[in-house]
């Protein structure tokens, strides 16, 4: 995938992890996405290489919150 076509993905998915991370944490917007941007998830998903982009808001959502109670997200198997 080119970078723009990632870049637009990426455009797409990140605000939307931002909300559902805002409406389960009692974070601002703010405040959520400096923690989203560091976590291991969004490192993951900004390599395209991953293929996290594959994945909707919710499960990726899902991933971050696993991080944030474990400490470590499990990534997903390739079925």
């Amino acid at each position: 995938m080119n970078n723009e076509k990632f870049s637009a993905i990426m455009g797409l998915i990140v605000p939307e992890v931002i909300r559902l991370i805002t409406e389960n944490y009692p974070y601002d917007e703010v405040t959520a996405s400096r923690k989203f941007y560091r976590s291991q998830v969004y490192a993951s998903l900004e390599r395209e290489e991953t293929k996290l982009w594959h994945f909707s808001p919710l499960p990726l959502y899902n991933m971050f919150d696993e991080e944030q109670k474990n400490g470590r997200f499990i990534f997903p198997e390739e079925g």
